[in-house]
């Protein structure tokens, strides 16, 4: 299946455009304080998970297999030498008691199916190797990936609750000063101080949540756990605007896993050939030459040489072949029902993928509204209790809500980014080898050093759209740090309200 060239240049610009905020790349701040971005994250992923370097390993151990198995067609050469002492009625120990033998033999394969099959099968090991080894690199990419958001929501949700002990702090006040003229009763006071502190085990949770993320993404990327890491990035919220067709299409052709499967497919097609070596002759081109006397490499004795072919043919062999093929046949059948399976498995996780982003997408918008609202719902709230015509209770319950729907809208931003991430897993968005371009060189019969370099991802046009996607993406960046600033701005303007306000309750 060719890929649709402009579906790729689009897809390229999304997913680099899913990027937050462009920082300083690896830049060390302190002793142990790192500054890192979401490309600086995946690269050290990518560098440093031990589950590459095992799958590394496993690429090496089969390009040996690959090597033993050709190297078994190839000419050996053998000797063989003996020692015996000689006696008994029949010898003569005044002229002979000892004898030596040497024996020196070129052998070579000239036709022997099983080996002809072994070859295809390690062929097609070491090519499922490679595509194992992407799987496991792309694997790493979301985990990282997703580790690194969830730091962001965590630090998202440590200003939620920090903006809710604030409030509440501030409330309280008012609630004393109101307690103070005795316009309120003591029980305000009490559910205020209540309040507050649940509040402030909520901040502590979030805090220590967070800690726990930033362990989590050093482990992956492989830092000590303890590393600070300093990450300025947003959350933010770019369209994707892909088909679910396009990316099931995509997914199909260019899922590692997926590939992996086709190679142990093609492993058990040469399974079955080589089980059927067993009805056909071997043939060997064989020389040697063998000397024989009474000291070591004498030929006093004997001397002898033979060159020429020989061949082997199993007539009857009892049925063994014919169970070896039957055995071989039901393994193809499982690994083509294994294949089979994991395209239903591809295409539900892009569809499970596509569908979440765009819930997450829908309820961005949601809850942005929800939040607006539940602000103005709580300076009413908060004007209400101050002129003495509302209660406590619909402050806090007020304040709940606000709380309830901050959150709700960064959990909103960070599922919206993680189903992103999600979706990109699950159509095998490439790292370093184009799953499709490979299996295409592959069927036209290259060696493995040109089906690596056919796959390569070094297009120019690539490239080009990677930095395009880059300068979005500060650009992006730019915009959403000028909107923090924006909301800054409003928070202060809104604590300068709140100020008045209680300062007019005290009067």
């Amino acid at each position: 299946m060719k890929t649709n060239k402009r579906f790729y240049r689009k897809l390229t610009a999304l997913v680099m455009g899913a990027l937050t905020a462009v920082s300083i790349s690896g830049t060390a701040l302190a002793a142990d304080t790192i500054q890192l971005n979401l490309d600086d994250s995946i690269q050290m992923a990518l560098e440093n998970n031990r589950n590459i370097k095992s799958a590394l390993a496993d690429v090496d151990a089969a390009k040996w297999n690959l090597s033993n198995a050709r190297r078994q067609m190839g000419p050996t050469l053998s000797w063989t030498t003996g020692a015996f002492s000689l006696g008994g009625r029949d010898y003569d120990a005044k002229k002979i008691d000892s004898q030596y033998s040497n024996a020196l033999q070129v052998g070579m394969p000239l036709y022997n199916g099983s080996l002809r099959a072994a070859i295809d099968k390690a062929g097609y090991g070491i090519n499922a190797a490679d595509v194992t080894l992407e799987n496991t690199k792309q694997a790493i990419r979301y985990q990282a990936t997703a580790d690194y958001y969830q730091i962001l929501q965590c630090r998202n949700l440590i200003n939620v609750q920090q903006d809710a002990v604030n409030t509440l702090r501030e409330h309280l006040d008012n609630v004393n000063a109101h307690y103070n003229v005795g316009t309120v009763a003591k029980s305000d006071v009490l559910a205020s101080q209540v309040q507050l502190a649940n509040a402030q085990q909520a901040l502590v949770t979030a805090q220590n949540n967070y800690d726990v993320a930033v362990s989590t993404l050093n482990n992956v990327i492989g830092l000590d756990t303890d590393t600070v890491l300093d990450i300025r990035d947003q959350l933010g919220y770019t369209h994707y605007d892909l088909s679910l067709d396009d990316c099931t299409k995509f997914a199909l052709a260019n899922r590692a896993d997926g590939a992996a499967c086709y190679y142990a497919v093609k492993q058990a097609e040469a399974g079955i050939n080589a089980a059927k070596a067993g009805n056909y002759p071997s043939v060997n081109a064989v020389a040697s030459k063998s000397i024989a006397g009474g000291k070591a490499f004498k030929d006093e004795q004997s001397e002898a040489w033979q060159a020429g072919a020989q061949a082997t043919w199993n007539i009857f062999d009892n049925g063994v072949t014919s169970a070896s093929v039957h055995a071989a046949e039901a393994t193809l059948l499982k690994a083509q029902e294994a294949s089979r399976q994991q395209d239903e498995s591809i295409k539900l996780d892009v569809r499970t993928a596509y569908l979440k982003l765009q819930a997450a997408e829908k309820n961005i918008d949601t809850t942005k509204t929800a939040v607006t609202q539940a602000e103005e719902d709580y300076k009413i709230a908060n004007v209400r209790y101050s002129a003495g015509v509302g209660t406590n209770l619909d402050v806090m319950d007020a304040n709940e809500k606000l709380t309830e729907a901050k959150t709700n809208y960064y959990t909103a931003l960070y599922n919206y980014n993680t189903s992103k991430a999600s979706l990109d897993r699950a159509m095998g968005l490439p790292i370093d080898i184009d799953v499709e371009k490979y299996r295409a060189s592959r069927l036209q019969g290259n060696r493995l050093k040109q089906v690596r370099e056919d796959a390569k991802l070094h297009d120019d046009a690539i490239l080009e759209l990677t930095e395009e996607a880059k300068q979005n993406s500060k650009e992006e960046a730019k915009a959403g740090r000028k909107a923090e600033r924006e909301a800054r701005k409003a928070a202060k303007a809104k604590h300068a309200d709140k100020k008045a306000v209680k300062e007019e309750a005290v009067k």
